[in-house]
């Protein structure tokens, strides 16, 4: 299914050249803006990719029929072809891959220059990235958004109140791996506590943030230990982790009229229960719980909505 407001429209792409433009618009996002280091392939071709982008799932949003926005994403299934996640070369995952059900990497998020100021194609990536999770029955999303630069005291205030107030619980907790840093890089740069709790102002914090990782904070989301600074990409990254089922109570009960929605998302300690009920009990089927996501995340944009393509959970409603 693909969600459509006016002239965007936002879904996976579907074949070769429509995943050349995501390449593409990477290449121009993070090498030419941002200064990502890219090899005498990458930059004859105009492309940013790696080993991961080969099972990997590309959400895009595509306006007059040119891609403007992108996230990739890399499901368990994915990652047991590729031999991993992008984000274990930064992150000991070691505690979440022990989690039953499906988990789902975030990574790659960009968005053209031109497209960033009102905010829609932002907007309409968490859209389809939420109709991702209904469908493959995510638990867990998870991926490191970065902040452009290579010294994470420029972020002191952002990073130090995460530690301290945002840290995800220990049994599902990822720290950094120091021994996969540049070996020119200090490894005590990788602490997040730079600040002292007591110098910690949660408004010079957000103002410090970038806007998805506010967006995450917004979704309930938590953080890894540490911060991983990745010289060849020019960024310093962070880990971040959102339970489907503790998305923020309020975001629950605008798309259901509950705030315990997400239930049947819970982590458990042995095998998950099966889900013989749909993903949110309180609507009738998939669609209905997808197209509320849309309605949320698009805010002043709901009345333009259109859904576009036969679902293939839709008989589920009948």
């Amino acid at each position: 299914m693909a969600i459509k407001v006016r002239d965007f429209e936002v879904r996976l792409t579907r074949n070769k050249e429509e995943r050349k433009q995501v390449r593409q618009l990477r290449y121009e996002v993070f090498c030419l803006e941002e200064g990502a280091s890219a090899s005498e392939e990458q930059k004859n071709l105009g492309e940013e990719y790696d080993t991961y982008d080969t099972y990997a799932d590309y959400m895009a949003v595509l306006h007059n029929g040119k891609i403007v926005g992108t996230y990739r994403i890399i499901d368990r299934d994915a990652a047991e072809k590729m031999g991993g996640f992008y984000t274990e070369s930064e992150f000991n995952l070691s505690k979440i891959k022990k989690v039953r059900g499906n988990i789902a990497e975030m990574s790659r998020a960009c968005v053209k220059k031109e497209y960033r100021d009102d905010g829609l194609v932002i907007r309409l990536l968490w859209a389809g990235l939420c109709e991702y999770v209904v469908k493959r029955k995510v638990v867990l999303l998870f991926g490191v958004p970065s902040f452009v630069g290579t010294n994470p005291a420029q972020s002191a205030q952002a990073l130090s109140y995460l530690y301290y107030n945002c840290l995800s619980p220990s049994h599902l907790l990822a720290t950094v791996l120091k021994e996969n840093l540049d070996p020119s890089v200090d490894p005590r740069m990788t602490q997040m506590n730079i600040l002292p709790r007591a110098f910690v102002n949660e408004d010079e914090a957000r103002k410090q943030m970038t806007p998805l990782i506010k967006g995450y904070l917004r979704l309930g989301a938590t953080f890894g230990r540490g911060v991983f600074i990745d010289k060849p990409f020019g960024t310093y990254d962070v880990f971040v982790l959102v339970q489907t089922r503790k998305i923020d109570k309020i975001f629950q009960k605008h798309f259901a009229g509950s705030e315990n929605a997400f239930d049947e998302f819970d982590i458990k300690e042995g095998p998950l229960h099966l889900l013989t009920r749909i993903i949110m009990s309180p609507f009738t089927g998939t669609a209905k719980a997808i197209k509320a996501f849309g309605e949320l995340f698009m805010r002043e944009d709901a009345a333009d909505i259109e859904y576009i393509g036969k679902d293939e959970y839709e008989n589920e409603d009948k």
